[in-house]
């Protein structure tokens, strides 16, 4: 057991996979939860998740030694105003959101002395929602990030560490502008790029009576299950990312210029280059262990 008691605030796919990951690992002594809607609350009931789910902030937080932000980035400053006055003295807090530096001053001011913050986000997901989206192996074998603010309290820090290795994650500490600038590349434009690239499907799909959709192919697929997450979610990750976002989308402007003009030129040198450079980021991921080869996109018809 790591930590005696851990609060989840906010009951979607991110916090009931810890949740399982806590029980198949006895990370925790007691698990409590809470979600703003009743109907959230209820359903984490009737499933099973968390030990005890709470019908307000102050009741999940109280005795907590780590409280886990699992609600979108936009609101985890008014969260955190909220719940302060109710936090244990001493009792680490930590997020989950994709975006860092913007978490930091908005959660941060409102954390009393005593309290230690040290902000995190799990690099895991799929493109499902809610309560019962969660299952214990989501985070095996995938990145956690955590990030050292002022002051942040080594013992803290070195405690969060062993608790998401416990949920199967490999862990790393980074700075936050760095993250949010990593981020940006590998998760936050190309999410953009798919919900893009869906939408002029969908344009062109009132013009096709629906070709689009039943003809789709692998690549226009996975674009679709990536377009699928969260809106809510989304929405506050470009709206608290926006320096690292537009700059990688600016890069990625250029790219694609580049690449239209190859096309019109009829510059083949120029595409077979680009598409064996970039071919190469692939190997490097299943190298890494963060995807598979198999067909599909390495996820078959399960998750």
């Amino acid at each position: 057991m790591i930590y005696k008691r851990v609060a989840l605030i906010g009951l979607g796919l991110i916090a009931s996979s810890m949740f399982w990951g806590m029980k198949r690992g006895a990370l925790a002594g007691e698990v409590t939860g809470y979600a703003r809607s009743a109907e959230t609350r209820d359903t984490a009931r009737r499933i099973g998740l968390c030990d005890r789910v709470c019908d307000s902030l102050a009741e999940a937080v109280q005795g907590a030694d780590l409280v886990v932000l699992c609600v979108p980035v936009g609101v985890m400053g008014a969260v955190a105003a909220e719940m302060a006055a109710h936090l244990a003295p001493g009792a680490t807090v930590t997020d989950v959101g994709s975006v860092k530096r913007e978490v930091i001053n908005a959660v941060g001011p409102h954390l009393p002395h005593g309290v230690h913050f040290v902000p995190g986000h799990p690099l895991a997901g799929t493109e499902h929602s809610g309560p019962e989206s969660g299952f214990a192996e989501l985070f095996d074998n995938r990145w956690c990030l955590l990030v050292r603010v002022p002051g942040s309290d080594p013992q803290a820090v070195a405690q969060l560490h062993a608790f998401w290795e416990g949920l199967g994650s490999n862990v790393e500490t980074m700075d936050a502008d760095h993250h949010d600038l990593v981020l940006a590349v590998t998760s936050h434009a190309p999410h953009l790029i798919a919900y893009t690239m869906v939408g002029v499907a969908d344009d062109l799909g009132r013009v096709t009576d629906g070709e689009v959709i039943k003809y789709s192919a692998a690549g226009f697929r996975d674009f679709t299950r990536i377009a699928a997450s969260d809106p809510t979610m989304w929405r506050d990750v470009f709206l608290n990312n926006k320096k690292a976002t537009l700059e990688i989308l600016g890069r990625f402007t250029e790219e694609l210029f580049a690449l239209q003009r190859a096309i019109r030129t009829g510059d083949g040198d120029h595409l077979h280059a680009y598409f064996t450079r970039t071919r190469a980021i692939r190997r490097g991921i299943i190298e890494a262990g963060q995807d598979t080869d198999a067909p599909d996109f390495g996820r078959g018809s399960t998750r």
